[in-house]
């Protein structure tokens, strides 16, 4: 890795900074970035996270999709840990920390608020920012692209009645624009591009036209995780420094939720014999979460100003830095990995 790769870690706790101190100095001026949005989808991060993920799309050959049927275990865990484990895991540890154990620290009348905008923060897995992880990690970019294709399209017809019986409710009003654009922003659109620049590229110069084009994009992409996580902070800075005793205790829930998810599916991975670039995206597909449905969802059933809305926004805060430190974990263990998984495809 370069300079910039190696030291990630620290550029990403300079944005945080930043982002909270920009969004506490100049409040105004990232509400009206917050305000470029459609259908409660923000387009300059929708841009941003165009360029986050085109290198990883470029890479994809669509014609070798079937491919992934090789990979069956792979998809296997990972479904299983996104539909099966992280909603009710979530519930429970919801419940155990913020209705139990940190109750007398939080707003009576909130911690049920709290405890639904967690589990709305768990019930989508992620869409955009899993390229990302798997691109840092050198995952199988086919397998990618199939997993969260399947898990959009389980998404539209599981995520109403999973959160309503998680909620104890019977019926939930379900964004269905935002939760459409975001697939279309994210999946459908980006694909559709890169794949039309990468048959220019081999068409024009081969593959060594990709890989300088790639060479050339790796930095743009890193670039705009950064600006993007200055956008994120910057847009809850006031209410970070409003309210840091409460964020911190939503954060534990999810702190040990990622890291539980992702931790479980790397094992099951191990144990199946799946191939380690499959294992490596499926722990981190298992262990992310599709914050803007999950942001989106909380205000139109609880509010802008509600406890649900601020718990999902607690997942926005948390979830680059925890992921990244996944990223490294699933990366430094990979001798481990390989040494002990069973032979045979992913």
């Amino acid at each position: 890795m370069g300079l910039f790769e190696r030291y990630l870690s620290v550029w990403v706790a300079l944005c945080i900074v930043a982002g909270v101190a920009l969004g506490s100095v100049a409040p105004g001026l990232f509400r009206v970035i917050a305000a470029a949005e459609l259908a409660q989808v923000n387009l300059p991060v929708a841009v941003l996270v165009w360029l986050m993920i085109v290198p990883m799309l470029l890479k994809i050959d669509l014609g070798a999709l079937g491919r992934v049927r090789e990979h069956w275990r792979g998809v296997g865990v990972t479904l299983f840990i996104n539909w099966a484990v992280k909603p009710f895991s979530m519930a429970l540890l919801g419940s155990l920390f913020i209705g139990r154990l940190f109750a007398p620290l939080l707003p009576q009348d909130q911690i049920p608020s709290y405890i639904a905008g967690l589990i709305l923060l768990a019930a989508a897995p992620c869409t955009a920012m899993v390229f990302v992880w798997s691109n840092l990690c050198e995952g199988e970019p086919h397998y990618t692209l199939s997993q969260v294709a399947l898990n959009d399209l389980i998404m539209v017809f599981a995520f109403a009645p999973l959160v309503g019986l998680l909620l104890g409710v019977a019926s939930i009003t379900v964004p269905w624009g935002t939760l459409l654009l975001s697939v279309l922003l994210y999946i459908v659109i980006p694909v559709a591009a890169a794949q039309l620049w990468r048959r220019g590229l081999l068409a024009s110069g081969g593959e060594g036209a990709l890989t300088r084009t790639l060479g050339v994009l790796q930095p743009m992409s890193l670039l705009a995780l950064l600006t993007t996580l200055v956008l994120l902070f910057g847009f809850q800075g006031e209410a970070i420094l409003a309210q840091p005793l409460v964020i911190l205790l939503l954060a534990v829930p999810i702190l040990i939720q990622v890291y539980l998810n992702a931790g479980l599916a790397y094992w099951l991975s191990r144990r199946f014999g799946v191939a380690w670039c499959v294992a490596a995206p499926a722990a981190l597909i298992g262990a992310s979460n599709f914050f803007e449905l999950a942001v989106a969802a909380a205000i139109s059933l609880f509010g802008l100003g509600s406890g649900a809305a601020l718990a999902t926004v607690v997942g926005v805060l948390v979830e680059v830095p925890v992921m990244l430190s996944v990223v490294r974990i699933v990366k430094r263990t990979r001798g481990w990995y390989e040494g002990g998984a069973a032979a045979g495809p992913g």
